[in-house]
């Protein structure tokens, strides 16, 4: 386990808008870009192995703005094809503050982080005692069923609270500003109660009217 000491002020990061990784919560990548191929290449050397993903906030008015708050990950699963593009899993390891962005000869992005107030991150799973399962799955059936999708339900139904509340933050398909509210989310509840927002406003079809039956 990695420890708050261990953790770098300066990071590479991956800017890629909707992809949302959490801790202890697994990101496949697909890398292809050469410059992304070097920051790959290049955190491979590093003993933590670190890259930060972070959104571009396009809010803030300024061409490839980021928001302020990331997900590093270590990078933890690799397999390379033959044509020389990476297959990668990221293990979501903390969550930071973007301080200022490097500036240098790096293709990629680097940035000055902070880690400050994300200490639970490095800890054990979260729980959330008030958690009512049952209500969760019955909206997601109504959810999955509006966009003709499907799942494993068992797979869903033994998850931890934690597992189950970030792989849906994870893989369900939000706008990026969404995303990022789940990201910022300061707990497992409050993560588990912008998630059920977020599937009762989807339902609705976007707007106020009442959630489909």
């Amino acid at each position: 386990m990695i420890k708050a000491a261990d953790l770098p002020e300066t990071i590479a990061v991956f800017p890629l808008p909707g992809a949302l990784l959490l801790p202890r919560s697994r990101l496949p990548l697909h890398i292809f870009e050469p410059r992304y191929l070097q920051m790959f290449d290049d955190a491979l050397k590093t003993h933590g192995r670190i890259i930060g993903m972070v959104q571009p906030n396009p809010m803030r008015g300024k061409k490839d703005a980021l928001h302020h708050i990331g997900c590093a990950g270590r990078i933890t699963q690799f397999s390379e094809t033959e044509d020389g593009r990476y297959l990668i899993t990221l293990t979501g390891i903390s969550r930071f503050r973007v301080i200022e962005e490097v500036t240098g000869f790096s293709p990629y992005r680097k940035c000055n982080v902070d880690w400050a107030g994300f200490d639970r991150d490095l800890g054990n799973a979260e729980s959330d005692p008030r958690f009512d399962r049952d209500a969760l799955m019955r909206l997601l059936e109504k959810y999955f069923a509006a966009r003709g999708l499907s799942t494993d339900w068992d797979t869903l139904t033994d998850a931890d609270d934690e597992l189950l509340v970030n792989s849906l933050s994870m893989l369900l398909d939000f706008d990026p500003e969404d995303k990022q509210a789940l990201l910022e989310a300061p707990s497992l509840p409050t993560r588990r109660e912008t998630l059920v927002t977020l599937i009762e406003f989807a339902l609705r079809g976007g707007n106020s009217e009442e959630m489909m039956q």
